[in-house]
């Protein structure tokens, strides 16, 4: 079975995360849902209260396969001031290993010039964010270890996408068909 953290942030998009979560667990993979500030609980951008499974501090990430940024406003900016969250992403980078985001959230992963020459889908507004990537409009870009998706419309889709990467192709279709997607 394989193991992704989600990180949840203050204003976060509730769909972006929430979908990501229901998906993975359906089809069998393990989400830890960590919470970046000092409360398990954290209210999304349209006031949904959701309680994490731990704080960032509770976990090793050592046995992840998959680091997950929703995205949200100030979620995302909240996410990208967390400096032990952006020293995580750095090195599952430099160790291979994947990094999703989603809406705004794909900025983060520019930023930390991540996306250099990778293509790379975000939320229209933030494509001068993900210096130096290979921007597009598609709904969901997988290059290389990085995921990214366009938005809270794509959510399914993204989920979908990681659930095949870390679960395979035939566990993200049956899991589709179950949801009624296909």
């Amino acid at each position: 079975m394989s193991k992704a953290y989600i990180f949840f942030a203050q204003g976060f998009e509730e769909i972006e995360g929430l979908i990501v979560v229901d998906v993975l667990r359906r089809g069998g993979a393990e989400i830890n849902m960590v919470s970046v500030s000092e409360d398990l609980y954290v209210t999304s951008s349209h006031g949904v209260t959701v309680k994490c499974d731990s704080l960032f501090s509770d976990n090793n990430y050592e046995d992840g396969d998959m680091l997950v940024l929703p995205g949200g406003m100030p979620g995302t900016k909240n996410l990208a001031a967390h400096a032990e969250l952006m020293e995580l992403v750095r090195k599952y980078s430099s160790d291979g290993k994947r990094l999703a985001a989603i809406c705004a959230a794909p900025s983060i992963l520019g930023e930390l010039g991540l996306l250099k020459g990778k293509r790379a889908t975000c939320f229209p507004g933030f494509e001068d964010k993900l210096f130096e990537a290979k921007v597009t409009a598609e709904k969901v870009v997988t290059d290389g270890n990085i995921t990214t998706g366009k938005g809270m419309g794509a959510g399914l889709l993204f989920g979908l996408e990681l659930l095949a990467i870390l679960e395979g192709t035939e566990t993200a279709d049956k899991i589709a068909k179950a949801v009624q997607y296909l």
